[in-house]
């Protein structure tokens, strides 16, 4: 799978001398037309692919049926396709290390219109995530206008929009 992007927080100057842990994770891309599947955090104002961290062994694909099923309730998931890897470099607010690296792997993949009941954790639930069809610009100006105003913003909101803004352009 191809590298789509390494990105560095801001607050990872260097890793240099950094002790660093690893994270493993998937992310679902699923479109009909200009439309998308994504999920809203309230907590943070933002739209984000439907994924997270896979289970230690777990594989890649697997995990990111999981996610997608859990988060959004997607139903007759098929036809998925590598898309791509999204690396970051975070800071790491525990004890234990300095910086996370995230290695998000992005699938495309086909799901009914029509979605089931999720299954989100209860942080999720507290965070006010909500599965949504958007259409992908719509998406795209949101996280922009969240980006440039909020003080909410997650540390993944940069990462969500430079991929569907990746999207977008193959719509064109």
């Amino acid at each position: 799978m191809q590298n789509l992007k390494t990105h560095y927080h801001p607050d990872v100057v260097s890793l240099e001398g950094k002790s660093i842990v690893t994270r493993l994770a998937t992310r679902s891309i699923a479109m009909q037309g200009n439309c998308i599947l994504l999920v809203y955090t309230e907590r943070y104002e933002d739209y984000s692919l439907p994924g997270g961290g896979l289970d230690k062994g777990e594989d890649k694909i697997a995990g990111m049926t999981r996610e997608l099923i859990e988060e959004t309730g997607a139903q007759d998931i098929r036809n998925v396709k590598p898309f791509g890897i999204y690396k970051e470099y975070r800071p790491w607010h525990k004890p234990d290390f300095d910086v996370q690296h995230m290695i998000s792997y992005c699938y495309t993949c086909e799901v009914n219109k029509e979605l089931g009941t999720t299954k989100l954790e209860a942080y999720e639930t507290k965070n006010g995530m909500t599965a949504k069809w958007i259409n992908i610009h719509e998406a795209i100006a949101h996280n922009k206008r969240t980006m440039a105003t909020s003080t909410k913003k997650g540390m993944s909101i940069e990462r969500e929009t430079f991929l569907l803004e990746l999207l977008a352009e193959g719509l064109r």
